[in-house]
């Protein structure tokens, strides 16, 4: 071992010393010679990341179904671009074989969670580089919400598709409240439709946040289920703490759900749990939010409605403000969004009668510029030309003229009357001389 190492390929190579094969082992370990594999980094990244509870969870299935099984055997430090596009060639031919749909926003996530794991590893000095952030993948586009209007809603009857992102017009809400107004947890529903809050939102919100005399609520945490349990955590983002105000039917519908609790609580006995929180499963203990979604799924088929999710109540809680004319700044406020783009880019899905509003505004200026009366195609008359008044003449000649073609009131005539009878007695007098 003490002398140069010899390559088995042939007698005469000469290969590099036994001190730069360390050095070269040491460089593909990474900078600071650890050997770790990339399946073990992303378990450590896991086990330390401070985020969302709801974004460790997305970050942990990416991990065990794509990044661990795909690219766990290498090196933390020999992952290269081309593994990286490997992985997803993989990852895109199994969904094609299992006849299953991959959307370009799936791929662009899983990359998003590769980055910030190698972005972590690359802040320890692991890494030289992140490959995730040098490969390129098919471009993404926010899908755009659209509202179930009568054709669409006829043409999902008749052949089962769907949009992506849907929400329903303001008659639609109302007949779906409407008819889950006796459901327990109708008041949750009632909450996100009109004030657009997240379900985790909603499965965190507390009675001692919701001051009904004043008709505010305070959003200040969150639920969301970690480890198999429900965990408290704060709201999505630093702008997602904020106060709302609450309309008048909505403290009507809280007042009747605070009654019906306290119903379920004397009737459940002594083994209620009294937690404090607004929505509640029978036994007291907080509902959790993809218990939410469940029962709002089944309400929806349940009462054969056009198919939303839930977060596209929030979609149209947002559409309803704006089409009832709430500025977007109010908007962006009762979402909690941090930034009034974000607000208009999502969720300003245009209702149909907000669009003809807009559309009859548009043409109507148009034709009136042109001269043409909305709604026809008929012409605006012009205005017959007024008679232009001679030029006033400041001269003594000139105030007689105008004095004499002025007309008089009805009031002067007995004045011009008297005026010429004395004219007449002096001509009499004139021709008599």
């Amino acid at each position: 071992m003490g002398g140069d190492l010899i390559d088995q390929g042939g007698a005469g190579d000469r290969v590099p010393t036994r001190k730069a094969a360390l050095e070269a082992l040491v460089r593909l370990r990474g900078p600071a010679g650890s050997p770790l594999t990339v399946a073990e980094w992303l378990q450590r990244w896991l086990d330390n990341h401070q985020g969302a509870p709801s974004t460790v969870t997305g970050y942990t299935d990416h991990v065990r179904r794509y990044l661990s099984p795909l690219l766990g055997h290498l090196l933390l430090a020999e992952v290269a671009v081309a593994h990286v596009e490997e992985m997803f060639q993989v990852i895109t031919r199994e969904h094609q074989a299992a006849g299953r749909r991959l959307s370009a926003s799936t791929l662009d996530r899983i990359r998003a969670t590769l980055r910030a794991a190698l972005n972590a590893a690359l802040r320890a000095g692991l890494v030289e580089e992140n490959p995730a952030s040098l490969v390129a993948l098919p471009p993404t586009r926010r899908p755009r919400a659209v509202v179930w209007t009568a054709a669409r809603v006829q043409h999902w009857r008749k052949t089962g598709e769907r949009p992506a992102v849907a929400v329903w017009t303001a008659a639609q809400t109302a007949q779906f409240l409407d008819a889950i107004a006796p459901h327990r947890l109708y008041a949750a529903y009632h909450l996100i439709a009109l004030r657009g809050l997240r379900r985790g939102e909603a499965a965190g919100l507390r009675w001692c946040d919701v001051d009904l005399d004043e008709g505010t609520a305070v959003i200040c945490r969150q639920l969301q289920p970690r480890d198999g349990r429900l965990t408290v955590c704060p709201p999505k983002t630093a702008h997602s703490t904020r106060v709302i105000a609450l309309d008048r039917t909505t403290i009507a519908a809280l007042c009747v759900h605070r009654s019906r609790q306290h119903a379920e609580a004397d009737a459940y006995g002594e083994g209620y749990r009294d937690s404090g929180y607004v929505f509640t499963n029978r036994n007291g203990d907080p509902v959790a939010p993809g218990r939410l979604t469940h029962v709002f799924q089944k309400l929806i088929a349940e009462h054969d409605v056009p198919p939303i999710r839930l977060h596209d109540l929030r979609h149209g809680a947002a559409t309803l403000a704006l089409a009832a004319g709430v500025e977007l700044k109010v908007v962006q406020e009762m979402l909690g969004h941090s930034s009034i783009v974000l607000t208009a880019d999502t969720y300003t899905s245009v209702l149909p009668e907000v669009a003809h509003t807009a559309a009859e505004k548009t043409a109507a200026y148009l034709l009136r510029a042109a001269g043409v009366v909305p709604g026809t195609t008929q012409r605006r008359g012009r205005a017959p030309a007024r008679r232009q008044r001679p030029a006033a003449s400041h001269t003594r000649a000139g105030l007689v003229r105008r004095r004499s073609t002025a007309p008089r009131p009805e009031s002067a005539g007995p004045r011009i009357r008297a005026r010429s009878a004395v004219r007449v007695r002096a001509d009499n007098t004139a021709s008599a001389a």
